[in-house]
């Protein structure tokens, strides 16, 4: 579209077209500094953008408002970036990062957080105009969440492109959508907080070996396993070929254990204490005739469960379902669990008393 520019304007036009390589290179320079900073510090974002302003998005705002303007210098988002964060107090985080990366005209700079009244919900971002050395333009940085993004976004569509006025009913609308959205940021926030607390909590408890009171889940275990509960008896396994471990994860034992009805870290433990002789017995059968040398570190937890589930009477069914849990269900699963019944038959934890008497 033909703008109606002035000589001033069309000046400032062509400094524009002048730098625009500049402009693209320091946009996509700026980025990757901000992006190898963030992780450096371990702060993961949702996203880290980058834009140069169109030729035509700047003769149209020239044409509204190019008078203010001395120079293309003046303009202070030709080059613009925007760092999107999952958290609203990782907001600040990044903030912290770009002033200590970039000199910040605080004067032009703005927190539109801070400028809603207590009683209104609207847009919610944090805006920085910055400076570097070797580039004489400022640039411009915003940073907001996810959801704050996302509502940036809709109500830019709704509102600021109809071009018409919206009747206060879709305005309250827009507003009660605002207020659902900062609630759910400050939610996430919270339970991000509270589960952070809760990991605190659990590895103190593991590490007190107050293992009763560790109620059996995906983050006691993790601390568990950090302890290499399995360890002795992996290790045992090994040597009976000088077999080389290969780590493997055994967090998908974690539903193998619960299926055994573990309800408490103590329950796996109990478990290890009671199991590791039918275990090794039945790696030794496994072993004895073949020159296996490498072994999963996997092993140890299998045969722990096999041992149980054989010495408390659950056979064949219970083997097969925790090959269901560990690999997804197969008819080869129920031959595997059938053989390894019959594997154990005869070994001598299977003719022993749950008390470990014979």
């Amino acid at each position: 579209m033909k703008r109606l520019l002035d000589a001033h304007c069309e000046l400032i036009l062509q400094e524009y077209r002048d730098h625009l390589p500049e402009f693209q290179e320091q946009a996509q320079a700026i980025q990757n500094t901000l992006r190898t900073t963030l992780e450096k510090v371990g702060l993961i974002v949702a996203s880290i953008e980058s834009r140069v302003k169109t030729e035509e998005s700047l003769a149209g705002k020239l044409e509204l408002k190019g008078a203010k303007y001395k120079s293309l210098a003046d303009l202070t988002d030709i080059v613009g970036l925007r760092v999107i964060t999952f958290y609203s107090e990782d907001v600040d985080k990044v903030a912290s990062a770009v002033d200590r990366l970039f000199n910040i005209d605080w004067e032009n700079s703005v927190d539109k957080r801070k400028l809603l009244e207590i009683d209104t919900f609207g847009y919610l971002s944090l805006h920085y105009i910055c400076s570097k050395p070797g580039f004489e333009y400022r640039f411009e940085i915003q940073m907001r969440t996810i959801l704050q993004h996302a509502w940036a976004n809709m109500n830019h569509d709704t509102g600021y492109k109809s071009g018409v006025e919206i009747p206060t009913y879709y305005r309250r609308s827009l507003s009660r959508m605002a207020g659902l959205l900062e609630l759910v940021d400050e939610e996430f926030s919270r339970i991000r907080v509270e589960l952070a607390d809760y990991r605190r909590k659990v590895q103190a408890l593991v590490a007190s070996g107050n293992l009763d009171d560790a109620p059996l889940d995906l983050e006691t275990y993790r601390s568990f396993l950090d302890m290499e509960p399995f360890d002795r008896l992996l290790r045992n396994i090994a040597g009976i070929n000088q077999a080389e471990i290969q780590q493997v994860s055994l967090l998908p034992y974690l539903e193998v254990f619960q299926f055994l009805n573990c309800k408490t870290l103590g329950d796996i433990s109990r478990l290890i204490k009671e199991c590791s002789d039918g275990a090794f017995q039945l790696a030794s059968y496994q072993m004895a005739l073949t020159d296996l040398d490498i072994i999963s570190s996997s092993v140890a937890p299998q045969n722990l469960c096999i041992a149980y589930i054989l010495k408390h009477g659950v056979g064949s069914f219970g083997i097969r379902k925790m090959f269901d849990i560990l690999s997804g269900p197969s008819p080869s699963n129920e031959m595997m669990a059938d053989l390894l019944v019959e594997q154990a038959r005869d070994l001598p934890f299977m003719n022993e008393n749950n008390d470990g008497t014979h």
